[in-house]
């Protein structure tokens, strides 16, 4: 974990939050899914979730980027109450990055197409769009699969493309769903070295959604556990390991980080 991630923020002080998800609860039909859910997120934090499947980790996401609406609650960017604002409205005002489990790209489309494609929605400046485009190939590394279709790009390059077409509007917050999912161990180290240099060097403030919980901790500053609607644990990856519940509720008693 050292080698990842040098460093943790442990605490913030004197700092607006990006977002603040407060008091959520949501119900599907007459299952209840969160209940009376709250956490914030900072400039330069990086949050894990994690949870059993079913847990409502996905529908937070839906939550933040207006894809769903809480029954009750409010989903607030620093003092703004976007709780009713749509999902186009929360992502070019407020600034946030997604990058889906899936997909997330055009297939037919090469790299550069793609990024191109998505930078005449989200870079207004005409000017500006090749220049942001040629950034994020140079600093994901893209540029000998420029003019490779997405859908012939092995998984890594996949998600490293998603990645960049989520930074191409310069988001304050980025949300990656299973972003380590089905990819190799050298591959999920480069995703993990990404993630951290995005904090270190652009000070946005990531929230991960991942089953894998060992790679999620590497690279995380603090982490919760969704378990039966409601958020069970939370703390540094050391604190929640050798938490007591969260072992009953999610890692077991024989999980171990370095």
């Amino acid at each position: 974990m050292g080698i990842i991630k040098k460093f943790r923020i442990k605490s913030f002080k004197n700092i607006d939050p990006l977002l603040e998800v407060k008091n959520i609860s949501i119900s599907f039909e007459n299952r209840k899914i969160l209940d009376n859910i709250s956490f914030k997120i900072n400039p330069g934090e990086i949050l894990g979730l994690l949870g059993p499947n079913g847990a409502g980790k996905s529908t937070i996401f839906n939550l933040i980027t207006g894809l769903l609406k809480p029954d009750y609650g409010k989903v607030l960017f620093g003092n703004e109450d976007a709780t009713n604002f749509p999902i186009y409205t929360r992502t070019q005002k407020f600034k946030i990055g997604y990058v889906p489990q899936y997909g997330g790209f055009f297939g037919d489309l090469t790299t550069y197409q793609n990024l191109k494609a998505v930078a005449e929605i989200l870079v207004k400046d005409v000017g500006s769009q090749n220049s942001r485009i040629e950034y994020l190939i140079s600093k994901f590394e893209l540029d000998y699969i420029r003019n490779i279709k997405a859908s012939v790009l092995s998984g890594g390059q996949k998600k490293k493309l998603v990645i960049a077409l989520s930074l191409l509007g310069d988001p304050k917050i980025l949300l990656l769903d299973e972003c380590f999912a089905a990819l190799d161990v050298l591959t999920i180290q480069m995703l993990q070295q990404i993630i951290v240099n995005l904090q270190t060097e652009d000070r946005i403030g990531i929230i991960i959604c991942d089953h894998q919980a060992r790679d999620l901790l590497s690279c995380v500053d603090v982490a919760m556990i969704l378990s039966n609607c409601k958020i069970i644990a939370q703390g540094t990856p050391k604190e929640l390991v050798n938490n007591p519940v969260a072992q009953n509720a999610y890692f077991g008693k024989s999980f171990k980080i370095n």
